[in-house]
């Protein structure tokens, strides 16, 4: 468990410190698990795995029961963090959805533009 804590924090760029901080559970905590001197509660297990925005199951095993040989994109690091960036920002997730129902045409040209105002910020 405590391995997949690790890898969770440096996909999302934070530290056990930082984790500590916003979830309220003691830093000692996280070193007893490390060390094995304890097991995580429920309790602890499910705040982590909210802030991280996973199940228990993916906390506990590095695997998502959901994710199977048949869909490996979930796996990916970069697209759980764009899916957990979009998760994360009302704006990200209102272009997302809006994108469903829009036509083609109409995605095309926002994508453009998006790609126009990017290019612009870098020059």
């Amino acid at each position: 468990m405590y391995d997949v804590f690790v890898q969770l924090c440096q996909l999302n760029d934070v530290t056990a410190y930082r984790v500590s901080a916003e979830t309220g559970i003691n830093r000692s905590t996280f070193s007893d698990w490390k060390s094995g001197r304890s097991k995580p509660s429920m309790a602890k297990l499910k705040k982590i795995a909210d802030y991280f925005n996973v199940t228990v199951d993916y906390l506990m095993t590095g695997k998502d029961p959901v994710t199977s040989e048949d869909t490996p994109y979930y796996n990916d690091p970069e697209v759980r963090q764009i899916a957990n960036d979009i998760y994360q920002n009302e704006d990200l997730r209102v272009l997302m959805d809006a994108s469903r129902d829009i036509s083609s045409d109409d995605l095309r040209m926002i994508t453009d533009l998006v790609r126009k105002i990017k290019k612009s910020q870098e020059d």
